[in-house]
């Protein structure tokens, strides 16, 4: 009996638009598709669908495999380790069965009052002994998801704030998928919500010491957060006041309190430089008022502290070199401390002009650390950074840092150490008081670990470490760094994830991924998902491209606007490395990536369509210059300075215009493509793979299927459900190893 034929691809009609800018007019076949409202748009993409799944179907067994895999490992009724706040300890818990998590709090047994007094009070610090799946004790139910989420497609959680006396919890919910919110406050002493219900909030909301008023953001039509406003509570929401308003159109706006929680912070800024305005919430009446300006063109963050009864800034920042005593050269065009500098400053100081501000250096700049941050708790200085792709924490005690940096002298830190060559470890401040921090680990095969770091002492605690069940053996897989050679010589970081059993034959199938844009650093982590390819011999090969931030702002720098081709020839050579290093039969390679990471596989399929049997992009980026040639569009003008501003100026028109994968399109042997995508996404516009999938089926010469795939429910980070993303990595997953002939678990 022969084989049935295979179902021809939908074709959409061609409604030529012209687009007309700096002399050139380029005509697109399929704008129309942009045109959600549009009837035949939704019946498009219903059949694209439906012929997905009909290419698609006889991967059906393979992805029930893979998702039976992640969920036999996953310990589906867990909890997150309680973290202490102002008397309580939070958490959040799983439930087999269920889709989202419930978050909880019970009271804690004992006042921080002492936290810096010795053991005794490091006891009080303690998280609380709770078991999976058992009651706890007093338990209160802050907010439960699936509760939430029920009659709702989709759920995703905003943003949520406690006030200090524990009594009112604010929380914002998304039930469309489309990152916009409906802000709530319910009553914690009678479990009833308050009467003010606000929509259409952006992420981003605080209260203030008395709980008082709530702090909160709003998008514009662009989806951009510009307004920062003020509730009060029993007050109507129409009464709202706005605190902030950004009408620069490439400006972000976004808020947070200080450590201490005295200062709401509000950041105003894109991916070149920010500006910092303060409000003290513990004078009535204050004003907002500004810390550090735009004008001066500095790229900082900013923490306030007092200490030893000063005022005083910690900024983290990229405007002068190591040693500068005042600002006067801190608006070097390109940033005098690329991987940044942390400086301290009086509140008092602000009140003059830049150029007459003294300045202290706390940590000079490094060619070889990027500075990521800096925090502080009542006793310690906390610094992220990264070093050789690597980041981590060091610790100080803040009057020993402090006087170091007034003496004129570097501060002695302590980093702890962990043992493994490729990790990522993280620190944060969830109380001020607390004698510990709370850090986080993890590598490519060790599971998620959270540690308390005692700060008097150095000493780690570990408290939990994320269970993996299936008898997982991380001795059976093996992460490597290796390097490859780019165009112009740059070496290029790769990560290099395998099987332990897996021989360097020339004889296996491989996935390269990649990203390399926004200064977003791809950094080690555990990932159950990855095991099923690993398990089926593929080896798994992450490209730390340039525009990426693995080796410091010069990486991001050398791979953004007019050096963007960098981030594409980056991919290929690290694919010519897996396929002459000997871990791939070159026939049996496949490359993914997401969002801007799904730009980078548009435009690498066009580079080098021979050199990949297959490809996944994932909400992909693909019509990247009519996006951003469109301010109206959502958060195009905020791409101006990622890409550069293609309306403007005609030499990035034409470089966009040279590398756009929809763009770019041409006869080619292109290999099985999958784009997948939300028609709910408001970051990523499912119109760009609907148009790029379109022009690939015409052009390619290979005769390989091209499949596109909507989630009609869902947003930019797919669906919202625990079941439903291990469903969608399945998807994935599932087309790569099947194109690959990699269906099967390795003996």
């Amino acid at each position: 009996m022969s084989e049935a034929p295979a179902p021809a691809a939908p074709v959409a009609k061609k409604v030529p638009t012209p687009r007309e800018h700096h002399g050139e007019t380029f005509v697109d076949p399929y704008e129309w598709l942009r045109d959600r409202e549009n009837p035949d748009v939704v019946a498009h993409l219903k059949a694209e669908n439906v012929y997905t799944e009909a290419v698609t179907e006889h991967q059906q067994p393979l992805r029930d495999a893979i998702f039976e895999e992640i969920r036999r490992r996953t310990q589906e009724t867990d909890l997150s380790v309680p973290a202490r706040k102002d008397g309580w300890w939070y958490y959040s818990r799983t439930v087999e069965g269920q889709q989202y998590p419930i978050y909880c709090r019970v009271k804690a047994a004992e006042p921080a009052e002492g936290a810096h007094d010795g053991g005794d009070a490091l006891g009080a610090w303690t998280p609380p002994a709770v078991v999976p799946g058992t009651p706890v004790p007093g338990e209160e139910i802050l907010l439960d998801g699936n509760a939430e989420a029920e009659g709702h497609p989709f759920f995703a959680l905003g943003g949520a704030a406690v006030t200090r006396d524990g009594s009112l919890y604010a929380y914002s919910v998304d039930t469309a998928g489309n990152e916009t919110f409906t802000l709530r406050v319910k009553d914690l002493r009678t479990g009833e919500l308050l009467p003010e219900v606000i929509e259409g909030v952006f992420y981003g909301l605080e209260f203030d010491p008395d709980g008082s008023r709530l702090f909160y953001m709003v998008a514009d039509d662009s989806w951009r957060p510009y307004q920062v406003r003020v509730h009060v509570l029993g007050t109507p929401v129409e009464q709202d006041t706005v605190l902030y308003q950004e009408d620069d159109v490439a400006q972000w706006t976004g808020i947070d309190l200080s450590s201490d929680r005295r200062w709401l912070l509000v950041g105003i800024g894109n991916s070149e430089y920010s500006e910092t305005r303060m409000l003290d919430l513990t004078e009535p009446g204050a004003a907002l008022q500004l810390v550090l300006g735009r004008e001066a063109r500095i790229l900082h963050s900013v923490e306030p502290f007092v200490h030893a009864g000063r005022t005083r800034l910690l900024v983290t920042h990229n405007g002068r070199q190591g040693g500068e005593s005042t600002a006067a050269n801190s608006t070097a065009p390109d940033g005098a401390a690329p991987n940044n500098m942390v400086s301290l400053v009086d509140l008092a100081e602000h009140a003059k002009p830049l150029a007459e501000q003294e300045w202290t250096t706390l940590i000079a700049h490094d060619d070889a650390v990027k500075v990521e941050g800096a925090d502080v708790t009542a006793t310690h200085l906390v610094v992220s950074l990264r070093r050789d792709t690597i980041t981590t924490v060091r610790f100080a005690p803040l009057a020993d840092a402090v006087a170091a940096a007034d003496g004129g002298h570097a501060p002695s830190f302590v980093e702890p150490e962990f043992g493994e060559e490729l990790y990522t470890a993280g620190a944060g401040v969830s109380d001020f008081t607390a004698p510990v921090a709370r850090m986080s680990y993890t590598s490519y095969f060790t599971p998620p670990r959270v540690y308390d770091y005692v700060l008097a002492t150095g000493e780690l605690l570990l408290r939990k470490e994320t269970p993996v069940r299936g008898g997982y053996d991380p001795a059976d897989y093996v992460a490597e760094r290796a390097w490859a050679t780019a165009d112009d010589g740059t070496r290029v970081p790769l990560s290099v994830l395998r099987r332990a059993s897996v021989r360097q034959d020339g004889t296996n199938p491989a996935l390269v991924y990649g990203y390399g844009s926004y200064e977003v650093s791809m950094d080690p982590g555990f990932a159950i998902p990855r095991l099923s390819l690993l398990d089926r011999g593929i080896v798994f090969v992450l490209a730390h491209v340039r525009g990426g931030g693995e080796l410091g702002r010069k990486w991001y720098e050398d791979g953004k606007k007019l050096h963007k081709r960098n981030t594409f020839t980056d991919f290929v050579a690290a694919t010519d490395w897996v396929a002459s290093s000997g871990w791939a039969d070159p026939g049996r390679i496949a490359c993914m990536g997401g969002s801007a990471g799904g730009l980078l596989i548009g435009a690498v399929l066009n580079l080098a369509p021979e050199k990949y049997a297959a490809a996944v992009a994932q909400v992909p980026f693909v019509d990247a210059l009519t996006t951003i040639l469109d301010p109206a569009l959502p958060l195009s003008a905020l791409e101006w300075e990622e890409w550069g501003n293609p309306i403007e100026d005609a030499e990035v028109y034409a470089y966009m215009k040279s590398y756009s994968p929809y763009e770019n399109v041409h006869r080619a042997p292109y290999p099985k493509i999958a784009a997948v995508t939300s028609f709910n996404d408001t970051r990523v516009l499912y119109v760009e793979p609907a148009k790029w999938v379109q022009a690939l089926r015409e052009a390619s010469t290979s005769g390989q299927p091209i499949v596109l795939k909507t989630e009609m429910d869902a947003g930019h980070g797919g669906a919202s459900g625990r079941y439903e993303a291990w469903k969608d990595r399945a998807w994935d997953y599932a087309f790569i190893a099947d194109a690959l002939g990699a269906s099967d678990l390795l003996p």
